[in-house]
């Protein structure tokens, strides 16, 4: 599906670790992937630029925020699919680089960001800054456990738009050491080895005052320090770092077991470098890096790795496949490198655990989760921004009576007839759709039609509405369940709220306030909160109708209202936040209807029961992967009792995206509209099974999610489903 992908971050020739990750991703996607266009967007920190190959299409000067405008506006007019962005707050212009910011809210195309700093305690700016550039990515990677942690507790990412994908490496052969080492000169060696641009947060003093003891013990040791200056550190302070730390070598009478190689070496020449290594050590001094290049490649590459505690060090090395060593601690540094040295049985089995771990990291396997993180992103942007929805389905269910029940696979099974719940689904998306503009005219024959359908099963004498209509057109029941009911009620509300001029506007308006006093004689809570949002919809406009009937409307809702906060009150303890002792079908509504007539009614304490019933439900729905899982119909989940998963249920899905969108839309917490969207991807794959239920070819959704496969048949339930979420999310995009 995915043809253009454009890369933004620091390329080569710049010399950084940001610009060779660029670089090996680009690389490694378009190798992997030869029919995909890569191309990069580079960032300049110096005048003038940098003579890059001719994979740079464009090029942005760091602190000039118009060509980040321009560069949008090329990505624009280049018709990509996906844009990579490799983010770190120092390479983009602005406060905080939030310069970054004016180029994404311009895009398109869908954003998938690379966290290569992810900050536990960030400033006010950074968190601003970070806040929105987790708004504007569709998808967002880090490298580490770690790194989703934070993004989850301080920055309140959903777990679902997170990727966690290891930093790639150069996938290299487990080798001996010494044909190497007689390549640099360095046989008969006992190599340590660090390599990256030198700077002073990178510790490298404490492994210089740890030398003497090493050397005392292991005379023949050389401590190899491999690479330039960061251009940064230059810029600002020239060469005073490195000859600072040439003085400490004199003064420690080691400058003879340590050899400095002042350059910025290509890959070729850093794999052979590494393969001459014995030992690798980072000594980072701050704890809360989340991702080391340099690591990542010595650990891949077999080498007994001794670290500080940094995030990604202390996640990558446990279980035994590096060693650990306190922050600036140079007696704790000679200590486990002489007993590496001294140990060759320790160092070969670090070695082999590393490299065994290593090989799920290397460029080609890393390509590989990248592209499935690219395409998530490009099938959900398409899903909910794209073009025109797909309603042949849609279509295909419905006749000149309605909208048929169910279907045999793709086919409309005609013998189970209709009913009053579907058809009144069915009219709230003919409303959608008449809003988003999506065939006006279809759309509104349509609702015309779902109208009808329940002014016919309306039943004057009784003011209750049928549920079941066979195919022959006879209604199969004295009345109908409250539910449906219910259902009719929120389908006339939301038709007459949201299409005032509508020609069928007074058959709507007629049905709607025979029917509505009804739910008063109900027991059904979901009934009641069906009934609750109908009037909220209602509602939206002023009303056409006489003072006294808004009146009676209002005091229903208080009524309804009433008995839901009771049920909440009466059931609601810590752990079971809910309003019934059970969690079964179509749950989000309950709460749904709280908050939206707790806002209406400026009501506080309703609104707030609503907000923490519907938080306590995406906790319950939502696995350790971050993916929707909605209660089970196969048994459901009964108050300390056991869930059931399966079979899962378009209806769950559809729900939770309405009520976490109302909520969003009341509060501006971008929390909700996540978890919307969290919902929504259920649809799509994102859910316990990997597998997408709506079929793009038929326009259907399948009925549901068993423990091994999804049900085929796609009946109208499902697919309303699919299509209300759809409809929602293009709607909460709308200016």
């Amino acid at each position: 599906m995915i043809k253009n992908i454009a890369f933004i971050g620091n390329y080569p020739p710049r010399k950084c670790g940001i610009a060779t990750f660029t670089s090996d991703l680009l690389t490694s996607v378009a190798t992997n992937f030869p029919t995909n266009r890569c191309f990069a967007i580079t960032i300049n920190d110096v005048d003038g630029g940098y003579k890059y190959p001719d994979l740079v299409h464009f090029e942005i000067d760091e602190q000039d925020i118009t060509a980040y405008h321009r560069a949008a506006d090329f990505l624009n007019i280049s018709n990509v699919d996906v844009v990579s962005v490799q983010h770190e707050f120092g390479i983009f212009g602005g406060p905080a680089g939030s310069y970054v910011l004016s180029l994404l809210r311009r895009l398109a195309a869908p954003v998938v960001t690379t966290l290569h700093t992810v900050l536990s305690k960030p400033s006010l700016e950074q968190l601003r800054v970070m806040q929105e550039l987790l708004t504007l990515s569709t998808r967002v990677v880090v490298m580490t456990e770690r790194g989703k942690s934070i993004l989850q507790d301080v920055y309140r990412t959903p777990a679902s738009k997170i990727d966690v994908i290891p930093h790639g490496i150069p996938d290299v052969a487990l080798e001996s050491s010494q044909p190497y080492k007689e390549k640099f000169g360095l046989a008969g060696k006992n190599v340590i080895l660090t390599f990256g641009l030198l700077s002073p947060n990178k510790g490298i003093e404490h492994v210089i005052n740890a030398l003497p003891k090493i050397v005392q013990e292991v005379p023949n040791t050389l401590y190899v320090l491999l690479g330039a200056t960061h251009p940064h550190e230059v810029a600002s302070h020239g060469e005073m770092y490195r000859w600072g730390l040439e003085a400490l070598a004199k003064t420690n009478g080691v400058d003879q077991n340590i050899l400095f190689v002042d350059r910025f070496v290509d890959l070729e020449e850093l794999v052979q470098y590494i393969a001459a290594a014995d030992i690798y050590v980072t000594p980072y001094l701050d704890e809360n890096q989340s991702t080391s290049g340099t690591l990542s490649y010595a650990f891949g590459a077999g080498k007994p790795v001794i670290s500080t505690p940094y995030w990604h060090a202390t996640e990558l090395l446990q279980d035994g496949r590096g060693i650990l060593v306190p922050f600036a601690n140079s007696k704790a540094i000679a200590h486990e490198v002489l007993d590496l040295l001294t140990n060759e049985k320790k160092r070969k089995a670090m070695s082999e655990a590393a490299y065994e771990m290593g090989r799920g990291m290397v460029w080609s396997k890393t390509a590989a989760q990248y592209m499935d993180s690219f395409e998530q992103a490009y099938i959900k942007e398409r899903s909910i921004n794209g073009s025109a929805m797909n309603l042949d389905h849609l279509y295909k269910m419905s006749d000149s009576i309605g909208i048929f029940q169910h279907a045999n696979l793709s086919t409309p099974n005609l013998q189970e007839g209709y009913c009053t719940d579907d058809n009144a689904r069915a009219l709230i998306l003919a409303v959608l759709l008449n809003q988003l503009e999506e065939n006006q005219e279809r759309s509104r024959t349509l609702a015309t039609t779902y109208v009808i359908f329940l002014q016919n099963a309306f039943i004057p004498e009784t003011a209750h509405f049928h549920n079941f209509l066979s195919v022959d057109r006879n209604w199969l029941d004295a009345k109908g369940s409250e539910d449906s009911h219910g259902r009719a009620i929120w389908a006339l509300g939301t038709a007459i709220g949201r299409e005032p001029h509508w020609s069928s506007q007074a058959i709507a308006e007629e049905l709607f306030t025979k029917a509505l006093p009804t739910v008063t004689n109900f027991t059904s809570p979901r009934a009641w909160a069906f009934a609750l949002i109908g009037i909220y919809e209602y509602l939206r406009l002023p009303p056409i109708t006489p003072a006294a009937v808004v009146d009676g409307i209002r005091g229903i809702r208080e009524d309804l209202v009433r008995r839901l906060m009771d049920l909440f009150d009466k059931v609601a303890v810590p752990g079971w936040i809910w309003f019934e002792e059970s969690l079964t079908y179509d749950n989000a509504k309950l709460a749904h209807a709280l908050i939206v007539s707790g806002s209406a009614m400026n009501n506080r304490p309703v609104f707030e029961k609503g907000i923490r019933a519907l938080r306590w439900l995406i906790e319950v729905q939502t696995t350790q992967h971050g993916q929707l899982r909605p209660i089970g119909s196969n048994g459901f989940y009964v108050h300390n009792g056991s869930r059931a998963m399966f079979d899962q249920q378009p209806i769950e899905a559809q729900s939770t995206v309405s009520a976490c969108l109302a909520a969003y839309r009341i509060t501006g917490d971008p929390w909700w509209h996540e978890q919307a969207e969290c919902a929504f991807t259920w649809f799509l794959g994102n859910n316990d099974l990997d597998i997408a239920l709506y079929d793009h070819q038929t326009g259907g959704c399948n009925d549901g999610l068993h423990p091994d496969r999804s049900n085929k048949n796609q009946g109208a339930e499902s697919t309303l489903s699919f299509l209300l979420s759809l409809a929602e999310m293009k709607l909460e995009t709308q200016p």
